[in-house]
């Protein structure tokens, strides 16, 4: 009689699933991770096989050569090979601003590029260590800038949950003008305020377009001698 054999995505994915979903996604294994990307293995291949082999493959050889190298592995069609590629990259773009040092307003505006496109006014928090490394960034408010809607709560909230020294704040202008409204003016004077009250620096709010960038910071709206000032007289 022949042995029929499970599909392999049903019988391992749920309780990788269950693992993700209560202990978070750090919590899994590498080969773990995989497995839900790849969503199920084939008729006499499990998917932990799959997944294990992947992950050696991705251990040896550069994200370039990904595709061929995973190609070559039993089971692997181009989707699937195309998926974990694709996963990868996606992860490479969210996590390459980790720990990059911010010297200058220019330094920040190539890690702010994916938000310049968006249709929608996307305000972010930079939070960065003594050193002015980025610890993260985050997305705060989406919908249009408005000093009512980006309390200083939610954004010094934030910047004491990452531990940062100091912050930067940015938003997008879909318009593609990155000339800063009077709206935008009041906001940055009330976050540089409560920043003196809270010791967390504000170093600059960054403007940025498909093509430009607005930096309060070099259009000396937000100087070094005005944050000076405001220590000195809070």
């Amino acid at each position: 009689m022949e042995k029929i054999i499970p599909d392999p995505g049903e019988r391992i994915k749920p309780d990788i699933r269950e693992k993700a979903l209560e202990h978070g996604f750090s919590f899994l294994f590498d080969e773990e991770l995989v497995m839900l990307i790849l969503g199920s293995g084939t008729r006499g291949l499990p998917v932990e096989y799959m997944a294990e082999r992947i992950v050696d493959v991705l251990n040896d050889c550069d994200f370039e050569d990904a595709v061929e190298k995973l190609l070559c592995v039993r089971g692997v069609g181009q989707g699937k090979a195309l998926a974990v590629a694709a996963a990868l990259e996606l992860g490479r773009r969210r996590s390459c601003h980790l720990r990059a040092p911010i010297k200058t307003p220019f330094d920040i505006v190539p890690f702010l590029k994916n938000y310049a496109v968006c249709d929608k006014e996307h305000f972010l928090l930079v939070t960065l260590n003594g050193g002015h490394e980025i610890i993260q960034i985050h997305v705060i408010t989406v919908g249009t800038l408005n000093k009512t809607l980006i309390h200083p709560r939610e954004v010094f909230s934030v910047a004491m949950r990452d531990n940062a020294a100091a912050i930067i704040v940015s938003h997008n202008h879909p318009s593609g003008n990155c000339e800063p409204s009077e709206e935008d003016i009041e906001v940055t004077e009330t976050l540089r305020k409560v920043s003196v009250i809270m010791g967390i620096e504000l170093l600059d709010h960054v403007i940025v377009s498909r093509e430009s960038y607005f930096s309060f910071l070099e259009n000396k709206i937000l100087s070094p001698a005005k944050r000076g000032q405001a220590a000195q007289t809070a």
